[in-house]
């Protein structure tokens, strides 16, 4: 109908002129933040052929992605709905570096659904991601900046979740579950279920004392001394599952000495992400929001399917939640009111105010309303024959 054509599709919106001016002031002041970390600006494709766009990543940003015939080579092409995929090409395909690289980004991704970050199918996405290095340093400065990230967009009350996803994984290595056999447990786990766990566990055939280890997982979560009753509790665990832990410990050590002030939950069973990442992953969530407002980990295997393995960590969030979540404000407009006169002086003047950084307003012959309907609280008057700028009474 007619009527209807101002409508947009479910999960799409707009931002009106004061959310976009607050949202591009904290779009700047990110990207200024991660030039100073070190960190380059890329700016990937809206688009790529699907081979690119989904490699090396689960499922579930396969049914997440908008898919289109190229009408030029009849290929499969897909709307991106993760960023992360497409950095990770650039590194490992076009950069090719040896030494550790830092990148950052900022774009907006389509999704078929809506997901933990927002009620928006399209999304602002912005993030950062480090490649080439392998040690916990690296994870350390990941989480670091992503808090620098959240306290800069003037979110209070966070707390961080870390957990690794190498714990899980080594342990049902050790009970020689096959794929599907972890998807189901995997699935429990998440949702922290310890009926439907203990319920699944008693039907697979493991050893008593890996049975128990995995059931563990779901009991071993709180602050920093969790981990140390993960070391005795999952003493029988192969040695992989005991160095996830020690990674768990140093990252988490690190950043409570950094971060004092951090609210830090250590989470075991957190496999969140287990298709993707392979080493610590971490959320931040905010006190009375119930989802996740930013998130991350290690994804060290993506790089080969692109020809070159690198290690990589990195994390990302959604700069629209930021803005709504956080304390960020719209800045005081301070604009100026200009006349409409061609008078070369006046012209003059609304240049240097403008280069000085100040917002002037033209007024149109004609036109309807004045200075205070324009969100003016300033003028440029004539006084003894020179241009003044005074304020609004």
């Amino acid at each position: 109908m007619k009527s209807d054509r101002w409508l947009l599709p479910e999960g799409i919106d707009e931002l009106l002129p004061d959310e976009a001016r607050i949202l591009e002031d904290l779009r700047r002041r990110l990207l200024d933040l991660y030039q100073a970390w070190g960190y380059d600006l890329v700016i990937p494709p809206f688009v790529e052929y699907v081979e690119s766009l989904l490699t090396g990543v689960g499922s579930d940003l396969d049914v997440q992605t908008f898919k289109l015939i190229d009408q030029r080579s009849g290929r499969l092409m897909g709307v991106r709905a993760d960023m992360t995929p497409q950095v990770a090409r650039i590194d490992a395909h076009r950069l090719r570096r040896e030494a550790p690289t830092r990148l950052c980004y900022i774009g907006t991704v389509l999704r078929t659904q809506s997901d933990d970050f927002a009620s928006s199918r399209s999304v602002v996405q912005i993030g950062a991601e480090l490649y080439g290095h392998n040690g916990h340093e690296s994870d350390v400065e990941m989480l670091s900046l992503m808090l620098e990230t959240l306290a800069l967009a003037g979110l209070q009350d966070v707390y961080i979740d870390i957990g690794h996803v190498g714990i899980f994984q080594g342990l049902a290595a050790q009970a020689g579950l096959n794929q599907e056999q972890k998807n189901e447990l995997f699935d429990a786990l998440q949702r922290k279920s310890v009926p439907d766990i203990t319920d699944y566990l008693a039907s697979v055939s493991i050893e008593n004392g890996i049975r128990q280890m995995l059931l563990e997982l779901a009991w071993l979560n709180g602050d920093m001394d969790v981990l140390s009753e993960a070391r005795k509790k999952l003493q029988a665990a192969s040695d992989d599952v005991h160095q996830a832990i020690d990674d768990m410990t140093q990252v988490a050590e690190q950043m409570q000495s950094r971060y004092p002030e951090i609210s830090l939950h250590c989470d075991l069973a957190e496999v969140r992400g287990i298709q993707y990442h392979t080493g610590i992953v971490f959320a931040a969530y905010k006190s009375g929001v119930g989802q996740s407002i930013a998130q991350g980990g290690r994804y060290d295997n993506i790089g080969r399917y692109f020809g070159r393995a690198r290690p990589a960590t990195g994390f990302s969030a959604d700069l629209r939640s930021l803005m709504k979540w956080g304390m960020a404000s719209e800045q005081s407009k301070n604009a100026i009111f200009a006349p409409a006169d061609s008078d070369p002086a006046l012209q003059q003047k609304i240049k240097e105010l403008r280069q000085s950084g100040e917002r002037v307003v033209a007024q149109l012959s004609g036109q309807a309303g004045g200075a205070k309907d324009l969100d003016c609280d300033r003028q440029i008057v004539s006084r003894s024959g020179q241009w003044i700028v005074e304020k609004i009474k």
